[in-house]
């Protein structure tokens, strides 16, 4: 009974200072794994099943359009005698009698077109400049508009100021008009340059498309610098951002290091739906002549030339308009499923 101590007493009672045991300490901590801003930006996207499987339709959209190609039995520029306009599944009358001589022949999923080239292969390689052109057009977008916005919204002001003036500007030019001027303009010295050893691509491409990556470097960029100035005016005003230049950080390394590192995720968001906007804009260019040249397909001319007979043949418009749909459905949803992954303001 003398070691019960009075409940009214004012003493301390000195057996609820001794040391936890291991088990006490293990039982009063929570354990939780630690994850960084990447783990948990992928970890809420692997969550999101309509982005997932936008990313797979893209994962295998990639795949035909570059890996299939190489292997196919038929070349997209490939015209096979006694094989024009031939429907779905169908096959020429040569290939028939082969058939009927015990030979294979691979067949025309999508028939062929006027000049007897295979639809399908013509489709895939048109995917593959379509997509091709979207994300080197993005890229394109993503250094210029990311490098003069951070300039802009870093330095603020008057510097500022007059940056975002001629954005203003730039955006008021009709980018179809300047692409019909550029490919007339240069069409005579590409094609002198396309002589040259190593630019012989440019032939492959043609004035048109080269004049429509000069456009997208040189007004489809605005947007992102748009973005890109406001993430950092916000971001300058940290205090890490104080103090790097107390530390005597340059300029320079204080945007490349502090700055765009830390808006990277809306970046990557804001590229990804920038892609089905440049697939979107090179498919209606080739739609209306201005896309690639004959006879490399894109998606926008194939529908162009399916126009023609879309009562006797309409799988040849429906074929490349159904890519393109799927394309850009495809990257719209991935993209919206990388913000609500990366952005955290969508965090809930």
């Amino acid at each position: 009974m003398g070691n019960i101590k009075n409940p009214l007493s004012l003493q301390l009672n000195t057996d609820d200072f001794l040391p936890a045991s291991m088990d006490e300490k293990e039982s009063l901590v929570i354990m939780r794994e630690s994850v960084g801003f990447w783990q948990d930006g992928f970890r809420r996207f692997r969550k999101n099943k309509i982005a997932m499987t936008a990313f797979v339709i893209v994962m295998l959209i990639l795949i035909l359009a570059f890996i299939v190609p190489p292997f196919y039995p038929y070349a997209y520029e490939q015209q096979i005698k006694g094989s024009e306009r031939l429907g779905v599944m169908e096959y020429s009358v040569k290939e028939m009698e082969k058939i009927a001589a015990g030979e294979s022949v691979f067949p025309h999923f999508l028939g062929t077109d006027q000049n007897g080239r295979d639809y399908t292969i013509r489709v895939l390689v048109g995917a593959r400049v379509s997509m091709t052109v979207g994300i080197i057009a993005s890229a394109l977008i993503l250094l210029i508009g990311s490098v003069y916005g951070a300039a802009a919204g870093y330095f603020g002001g008057t510097v500022d100021m007059v940056m975002m003036r001629i954005v203003d500007v730039l955006y008021t030019v009709p980018d179809v008009l300047i692409i019909i001027l550029l490919a007339q303009v240069l069409k005579f010295p590409l094609q002198n340059l396309s002589k040259t050893p190593g630019f012989g691509w440019i032939t492959a491409l043609g004035p048109n498309m080269v004049s429509m990556f000069l456009v997208f470097a040189l007004l489809y960029w605005v947007g992102m610098a748009r973005i890109v100035r406001g993430q950092i005016m916000v971001l300058k005003q940290n205090e890490y951002v104080t103090a790097a230049k107390a530390l005597g950080a340059t300029d320079g390394r204080i945007i490349k290091k502090h700055l765009i590192t830390n808006c990277i995720g809306t970046l990557i968001v804001t590229t990804t739906l920038q892609i089905p906007s440049s697939i979107f804009t090179e498919s209606f260019l080739s739609f209306l002549g201005l896309g690639v040249q004959a006879p490399m397909p894109s998606l926008g001319s194939l529908a162009s030339n399916a126009l023609n007979g879309l009562q006797t043949y309409p799988e040849k418009l429906f074929a490349p308009a159904f890519m393109i749909f799927i394309i850009i459905l495809s990257f719209n949803l991935l993209g919206d499923g990388l913000r609500d992954a990366f952005d955290p303001k969508m965090k809930k």
